[in-house]
C-alpha cells in the first residue's frame, strides 16, 4: 500500500503575513490559514467572553442559586479523559467558590454506557441531588433528563457533542454546537465548556457579593488550565484559536511547575520532564494513562488522581493508572493481531479489495479498547473503521474512527435515516463516534456503512498520504529552528505539527527495540551527520545497498541528560 507525500498549499502573500518571523515558521502559519500575528497571541484576554455562549446566563443563574443556598450539586461525567478532566474542573471550581455540597458520578461504561441515561439517574437519585450538572455529555440524553426532572432534580447540560434534531428538556443547556449559539469556537472540548461555565459563575458570584459575604478569596480559575489543556488535547478536538489559548496557557503552567499533583505524577510515571513538555505529551503520554481507567475499570480512579492535592496519593494513583495502561496495551496488541488475522483470512489485504468503510468484530474483544483498535486499523489502511465488541447477548457496541473527507457522525446519521431501526443509538464528532446495534443486524450494517462511505470517498481518498510543509534547506537543519518549531505550537488536531520532506544520504541504520529504525543521515557533504528515528518501522523489504532515502519528517529536540540535540522524527521513509 503506497504512501504519497503531498504538499500543503501556501498563499502567495505568505511572506508579508508574518514579516518578523523565521521564513519557515511564517510559511507554516500561513499554510494553516492564519492571516495575522493576532491569531498567534495566547493571552487569556484574547478569549471570547462566556456570555457569547447560548444558555450561559440561565446556567449561571441556576448554579449561583445552588451555591448560595447550599444545594446538593452532582456532576455527572463521562469515562474518557475529557470527561474526567471536565469533572475535575467542575468540582475544583465549585468547591473553590464555596459550594458546600458537591459530588460526582461517572457511569461505568460496562454497566451503564455513555451519558445521562435513566439508569444512571436512578443511581444518582441515591445521592439525592438538587441539581445535576452534566459535563462532556447530556446533549443526547433526552430520556435521562426527563427521568431526572420527574424526580424533582434541576438539570444543567454542559456538552460539546453535536446535537440531534431534538434537544433535551434541561433547565439550561450550554453547548457551542447547539442551534442558535454564536460563540466563535465550535471546537471546544467538554472541559473547555465547563471551564467557561465556571468562569461565568465566578463573575456572577463576585457581582452578587457572595465572596465578600462569606469572607472567601475570589478563586484564581487559571490554576485549572493545566487540567483544561490535558482534556482538550486528549479529546483530539481541533486546535482553533480558542483551544490554542487554553492549551498554551495550561502547558505554560505545567512547565513552570504550577500544575496539580495528579498531572505532575502522571508525567513522572510516563517518563516526561515537566519543564520540557509539549501538547503531544498530553496526547500520547498523560491522556492514555488517564483513559486507561475508564477503558478497563472505573474512571473514578483518574478523577481522584486529578482532584487530590496530596503528592503521595497522586503518585499512588498515577502508578495504578500506569499499570492499567500497560494492561490496556497488552489487550490492544492481542486484539490488533486478531483483527489482522481476520483481514488476512478474508484475503482483503490489497487496498483495492478492502471495503471503503471497514467494520471489524470479535466476540471476545474488550469494549474499552475497541476505540484504540479502530484508530490503529484506520492508520494502517487509511479508511473509516468501526470496531465492534459484544455489549450483551443482544447488542454489539461499536467505536468508529474516520479519515479526512468523511464526517463519521453525519455518516452514521445518514445510515440511520436511510435504514430506520438499523442503528439503536449513536453520537460523536467528525472523526470519532460510537454506536450500538443489534448483533443480528451487523451484516446489514456493514453493507450500509460501506455504501455510505463510498458515496463520499474515492479510491484516491483512501490512499495513505503524508502532508508536508515542503523541503528544508540543509542549513535549516539546526537545533535552533527545531526549538523554535517546538515552541511555536501548541500543535495538534486541525493545527498539525510541521512535517518536511527531502532526500538524505544514509550513513547507518539499525533496528532498536525490535521494531524501530534508528538512522544516521547527512543532508550534504559539508554538514555533520543527523540522528533520526522511525518508530514502528523496519527495513526487511529494502533492496541491498540502499545509500539514499526519501523522508517525511519532523524536526525534533532530543533531550538526554540535560543535553539537547537535533533529531528527525520520521513519518515516512522509503529508499530513494
Amino acid at each position: 500500500m503506497t504512501t504519497r507525500i503531498l504538499q500543503r498549499s501556501v498563499p502567495d502573500n505568505w511572506q508579508s503575513l508574518f514579516p518578523d518571523l523565521h521564513p519557515v515558521l511564517a510559511r507554516i502559519y500561513a499554510s494553516r490559514k492564519l492571516v495575522s500575528s493576532a491569531e498567534l497571541e495566547s493571552g487569556l484576554e484574547r478569549l471570547p467572553p462566556p456570555q457569547m455562549m447560548k444558555g450561559m446566563d440561565k446556567a449561571v443563574e441556576l448554579l449561583a442559586t445552588a451555591v448560595e443556598e447550599g444545594k446538593r450539586i452532582l456532576v455527572v461525567g463521562d469515562f474518557d479523559a475529557d470527561g474526567a478532566t471536565s469533572t475535575a474542573v467542575a468540582l475544583k471550581a465549585l468547591r473553590a467558590m464555596g459550594a458546600s455540597d458537591v459530588h460526582f458520578l461517572v457511569p461505568n461504561r460496562f454497566e451503564y454506557g455513555y451519558g445521562l441515561t435513566p439508569e444512571i439517574v436512578a443511581v444518582a437519585a441515591e445521592k439525592a441531588p438538587d441539581v445535576i450538572v452534566t459535563v462532556d455529555n447530556g446533549i443526547a440524553s433526552l430520556d435521562g433528563v426527563e427521568a431526572a426532572k420527574a424526580l424533582g432534580m434541576q438539570v444543567v447540560v454542559t456538552d460539546h457533542h453535536l446535537p440531534g434534531q431534538v434537544l433535551p428538556n434541561a433547565d439550561a443547556i450550554v453547548n457551542p454546537n447547539q442551534p442558535g449559539c454564536t460563540f466563535p469556537s465550535r471546537a471546544m472540548a467538554g472541559v473547555g465548556v465547563i471551564f467557561y461555565v465556571m468562569m461565568a459563575l465566578r463573575a456572577a458570584l463576585r457581582v452578587s457579593g457572595w465572596f465578600e459575604r462569606r469572607s472567601l478569596a475570589v478563586p484564581n480559575l487559571a490554576k485549572l488550565l493545566d487540567i483544561v489543556a490535558l482534556g482538550t488535547v486528549a479529546d483530539v478536538v481541533p486546535l482553533d484559536h480558542v483551544n490554542r489559548i487554553l492549551v498554551s496557557q495550561g502547558l505554560a503552567r505545567i512547565r513552570s511547575g504550577h500544575c496539580c499533583a495528579g498531572i505532575s505524577a502522571l508525567l513522572e510515571v510516563a517518563g516526561r520532564r515537566r519543564d520540557h513538555i509539549v501538547a503531544a505529551d498530553m496526547g500520547f503520554a498523560v491522556g492514555p494513562r488517564l483513559n486507561a481507567a475508564g477503558r478497563l475499570q472505573d474512571m473514578s480512579i483518574g478523577i481522584q488522581c486529578l482532584l487530590t492535592d496530596d503528592p503521595q496519593q497522586a503518585q499512588e494513583l498515577a502508578k495504578e493508572l500506569d499499570t492499567l495502561n500497560r494492561e490496556r496495551r497488552s489487550i490492544e496488541a492481542e486484539m490488533q493481531q486478531q483483527a489482522m488475522h481476520h483481514l488476512q483470512a478474508l484475503q482483503l489485504e490489497a487496498s483495492d479489495q478492502l471495503p471503503s468503510g471497514l467494520c471489524l468484530f470479535h466476540e471476545e474483544w474488550h469494549q474499552g479498547v475497541i476505540g484504540i483498535l479502530a484508530s490503529r486499523i484506520k492508520e494502517r489502511f487509511h479508511r473509516p473503521v468501526i470496531a465492534f465488541a459484544m455489549s450483551d447477548e443482544t447488542y454489539v457496541k461499536g467505536s468508529a474512527r474516520s479519515v479526512t473527507g468523511f464526517h463519521i457522525r453525519d455518516g452514521l446519521d445518514a445510515v440511520a435515516t436511510r435504514y430506520p431501526n438499523l442503528i439503536q443509538k449513536f453520537g460523536g464528532h467528525a472523526m470519532a463516534a460510537g454506536l450500538s446495534i443489534k448483533r443480528n443486524s451487523l451484516e446489514d450494517f456493514v453493507c450500509a456503512f460501506d455504501e455510505e462511505v463510498k458515496r463520499h470517498l474515492s479510491e484516491e481518498d483512501l490512499r495513505g498520504s503524508v502532508w508536508s510543509d515542503g523541503s528544508l534547506a540543509p542549513t535549516d537543519l539546526k537545533l535552533d529552528l527545531a526549538e523554535s518549531l517546538r515552541n511555536a505550537g501548541p500543535w495538534g488536531q486541525g493545527f498539525p505539527e510541521p512535517v518536511f520532506d527531502g532526500e538524505f544520504q544514509l550513513l547507518n541504520r539499525r533496528i532498536v527495540g525490535e521494531k524501530h529504525l534508528k538512522l544516521q543521515l547527512r543532508a550534504n557533504d559539508s554538514l555533520p551527520p543527523i540522528d533520526a528515528i522511525a518508530f514502528n518501522t523496519v527495513d526487511d523489504d529494502w533492496p541491498v545497498g540502499v545509500s539514499h532515502v526519501k523522508l517525511a519528517y519532523k524536526l525534533d529536540v532530543n533531550l538526554y541528560r540535560d543535553k539537547r540535540n537535533l533529531q528527525l522524527m520520521v513519518e515516512h521513509i522509503e529508499p530513494a
